[in-house]
């Protein structure tokens, strides 16, 4: 039975230490990061954690199609649920602060459709994941137009992720409490 598992909390807050340390002494770990790069501490924790387990992991960066990647591995880290949303306002309109009702749902509802053929495909070769989002609760509305947009779309995404998922942790300084 596959485990989706879903960590969310503010920024710097443990998230991806965390998702690291769940598959620390796994093989066959897929790291999808949808920025353009891992940060040098990111990836000397992980190079740390295959070497003192004997592991070996496949990164990738800068993914713009995580959907395609996901076939050959048994557990998956997707970081991150926020990113990966930026990537897909920014495909559908260069100014967030412009975007209507409707395409602001047509762009809901194609990330979590997105997130949900992933699922299906971890879930098909009985495989684990771990989703990284940042809890878009905790921070002050935003005057700017744009960012309040990306907010909203994040924070919708997040719920309907997180109520999909096995597991739920939210992450705070340094501390992960599973709140589902």
């Amino acid at each position: 039975m596959s485990t989706i598992t879903v960590v969310t909390g503010g920024a710097s807050s443990g998230k991806t230490r965390w998702a690291i340390n769940y598959f620390a002494a796994c093989d066959n770990v897929l790291y999808i990061h949808t920025d353009k790069q891992l940060s040098e501490d990111i990836k000397r924790r992980i190079e740390y954690n295959n070497s003192k387990n004997d592991v070996m992991w496949d990164i990738r960066e800068d993914v713009k199609e995580p959907l395609e990647l996901v076939k050959d591995h048994k557990f998956f880290i997707f970081d991150g649920l926020v990113s990966y949303t930026r990537q897909v306002i920014k495909r559908e309109c260069d100014d967030a602060s412009q975007l209507k009702y409707e395409q602001k749902k047509r762009i809901e509802k194609q990330i979590i459709d997105e997130v949900q053929s992933m699922i299906a495909c971890v879930e098909k070769v009985h495989g684990d994941m771990v989703i990284i989002t940042v809890e878009t609760g905790f921070s002050l509305p935003s005057d700017d137009k744009a960012l309040a947009t990306e907010r909203e779309i994040i924070g919708f995404v997040n719920q309907r992720i997180a109520n999909i998922a096995q597991e739920v942790y939210l992450s705070a300084s340094g501390i992960q409490f599973r709140i589902r």
